[in-house]
């Protein structure tokens, strides 16, 4: 496989031997756009225009002692295909310009030096309404709008559900995973302690990893928080669907309400989220809170971690709640 490296050359290279820049381009700089976990992906401006390109390897780019399939960028491009059926959804997403699968690599459109939501972790921040309602309801088209039935093809994802699936329903309530939440955050070990010895707790998260693992009827992202969104000068835009699959729509937008939680976002903002989605989408709520329940603990006591600016006390009030949800 070959392996994309930051130098300018290499990349250039690269560009030129599949053919993706015109005789009179060249690549006058490179840069991160983010800071993203899951791929390499570099912005390069050729002096004419800028463009993405990303690719994923056999582990994790965050964290290379994590394997992963490194076929996923090929399923982000065929989720680009599906959505490129509903034009609404594909404005709010990144064009796909060129797909090398033999070393699953794509390039595609730069959205521009927008930033992504990741600052509503910090306290004091707040995300817009009319910016949430609009993420809500691109949730909401996306599950309304592709499903099994008048999907072209569905979407295997098998690999990258395992991976996460491990991260989400079994991680976090291991005894010994080679995290020491202490350095995340002082008490959280002790803290985490119970959650990690309640059997039934484990029990609960067990059978709705199952649910995750099985096969459902709408097209999801897969990884719908803050760190897919951005902030562009041309509005809300949406990138990063490598999780894809089809699933349960309560998985969705139970990761969603975490995460608004997590941010500390206000209690009514979240409800007149959840009222916006489902005044366009039918939505099981029981389901939802048990899979925002599951994020709340993955995130706050497995690997995935997050720059939360919310306290101890406040993180063991949300991890009660979860544990309550799921118990029930």
């Amino acid at each position: 496989m070959r392996k994309l490296t930051t130098e300018k050359a290499n990349i250039a290279h690269y560009l030129k031997e599949k053919g993706w820049l015109s005789a009179e381009e060249d690549v006058v700089y490179v840069e991160k756009p983010g800071e993203g976990n899951m791929n390499f992906t570099l912005r390069v401006d050729t002096g004419y225009r800028s463009f993405i390109i990303k690719q994923s390897r056999e582990y994790v780019e965050k964290y290379p002692q994590v394997a992963a399939p490194k076929d996923r960028v090929l399923k982000e491009a065929e989720f680009y295909a599906l959505i490129g059926t509903i034009p609404e959804l594909a404005a709010m997403m990144p064009g796909l310009i060129g797909l090398d699968a033999e070393n699953s690599i794509m390039l595609m459109d730069d959205l521009g030096k927008g930033k992504d939501y990741t600052f509503l972790y910090c306290k004091g921040e707040t995300i817009l309404e009319s910016e949430l309602m609009t993420l809500m309801e691109f949730a909401a088209k996306l599950h309304q709008g592709i499903t099994d039935s008048t999907a072209r093809n569905s979407i295997d994802n098998r690999e990258m559900k395992a991976l996460n699936h491990e991260h989400i329903f079994r991680y976090p309530f291991l005894q010994d995973n080679g995290l020491d939440l202490d350095t995340v955050l002082s008490g959280l070990k002790a803290a985490a302690q119970p959650f990690k010895e309640d059997a039934t707790l484990k029990q609960k998260a067990a059978e709705l990893g199952n649910l995750y693992l099985a096969d459902g009827a709408c097209l999801l992202h897969g990884d719908y928080f803050p760190g897919s969104w951005l902030r562009t000068a041309n509005g809300v835009k949406v990138i990063d669907p490598e999780f894809c699959f089809f699933g349960p729509p309560e998985f969705e937008i139970g990761v969603t309400i975490a995460h608004l939680q997590m941010a500390d976002q206000p209690a009514a903002l979240i409800s007149k989220a959840l009222a916006h989605y489902t005044s366009i989408a039918p939505l099981d709520d029981s389901l939802r809170q048990k899979f925002t329940a599951i994020e709340l603990l993955r995130r706050m006591l497995g690997l995935a971690q997050l720059p939360l600016e919310i306290d101890l006390e406040r993180r063991i009030s949300l991890l009660e709640d979860a544990r309550a949800i799921l118990k029930q």
